[in-house]
């Protein structure tokens, strides 16, 4: 098979997306074809604001979507209520709205009419993964395939090995484990993502400090990666393990080098005061967490459970919230109900929290 493989695992409204590299997990992305990001998609909008001070302006571009337009000092001055075409260059997420890029002042389409359809998550990765082969374990999976794709598609449906399946499963979690027994944790704010990296065991002859600065550097290869898998994006501080502070410079040369890996080219900045090692990854798409925490991350969830553990359910009951998440996701519930092989009943409960669920036989 081709070292480099891009497999394709599909639920009710979702595919997962694993790239694998010489047996590592190199690349990860969620396809949710019912809750699109939208990004490089083209819209007819209209300008809804001006805002000189935050220099730009409040676009609207239809289907309840407003968005925010970075506007260059280049650009002729805008008006509020003028139509332009503006592309999406940032997807919505830690609350903030899409971003996006002026491409002309004069749309001749309604507002808020699509214009052209940005790569999906598979066309991407496939760019980005020119020489994978791609595999799918379900004929409703392959059909999706984009014709320029086909020819990179393997045969027959396979599902990825046990072990690629755990590399995917295991960043849902905070915790990462590191070269050497080191551990980080990944506590993620709306401001910053933090990263602790526990202090490593000392052994041997060698001193301290060279023992600490050596599992910090053997660390950082693998903390990138996980970085990258997760999208964790925006400002990230990284505490390092055991190095003192005064230190801590000499650490910026190897997290840069860890960093050129990165597609997107994350800047290390420097330490901060605090002795914190400042990372600055561009935003485009939402984190991991945020996609698998919200209301229909929940939503895909329990879908996900239904199939695969009690597919005698006929009736879904279900919190406010999540009952909200998949009356927009059509598409996913009939997903569902086709791998049950019989009809699925969604039912508001409003004494039920707002992201619980429980399924009736």
């Amino acid at each position: 098979m081709n070292p480099t493989h891009l497999y394709v695992t599909s639920s009710p409204g979702e595919m997962r997306l694993a790239v694998i590299e010489d047996d590592t997990l190199v690349d990860f992305a969620l396809w949710r074809p019912g809750a699109p990001d939208n990004v490089g998609h083209l819209y007819s909008g209209r300008v809804t604001a001006v805002l000189p001070s935050m220099g730009g302006a409040f676009v609207h571009i239809g289907q309840n979507i407003d968005g925010f337009l970075p506007i260059p000092q280049s650009c002729p001055p805008l008006l509020e209520g003028q139509k332009i075409t503006t592309q999406i260059t940032r997807a919505a997420q830690r609350g903030k709205g899409v971003r996006l890029a002026l491409i002309n002042t004069t749309p001749e389409a309604p507002i808020g009419t699509c214009l052209s359809y940005g790569p999906t998550p598979l066309e991407r990765l496939a760019e980005q993964w020119p020489q994978a082969s791609i595999s799918v374990d379900a004929p409703a999976v392959a059909a999706r395939i984009p014709q320029p794709l086909r020819h990179r598609r393997i045969p027959g449906f396979l599902t990825p090995p046990e072990e690629v399946i755990a590399a995917c499963e295991a960043l849902e979690e905070e915790e990462i484990a590191l070269p050497k027994g080191l551990h980080a944790t990944i506590t993620q704010t709306p401001a910053l993502t933090a990263i602790d990296i526990d202090a490593p065991p000392i052994l041997g002859k060698i001193p301290k400090h060279t023992a600490q600065y050596e599992a910090n550097v053997n660390a950082f290869p693998e903390l990138v990666r996980q970085i990258r898998l997760r999208n964790l994006s925006g400002a990230i501080v990284i505490d390092p393990a055991g190095v003192t502070s005064h230190k801590r410079q000499t650490l910026l040369a190897p997290m840069r080098a860890a960093l050129k890996a990165d597609p997107l080219r994350p800047r290390c900045l420097g330490v901060t005061a605090l002795g914190l090692i400042e990372i600055v990854r561009t935003r485009i798409y939402p984190p991991l967490t945020e996609l698998l925490t919200s209301a229909h991350g929940h939503a895909l969830r329990a879908l996900r459970h239904i199939v695969h553990h009690t597919p005698q359910t006929t009736r879904l009951r279900c919190g406010l919230r999540l009952f909200n998440a998949l009356e927009h996701d059509a598409n996913a519930l009939a997903e569902c109900a086709t791998s049950l092989g019989h009809p699925l009943t969604l039912c508001h409960d409003p004494s039920l929290p707002a992201l619980h669920w429980i399924p009736e036989p």
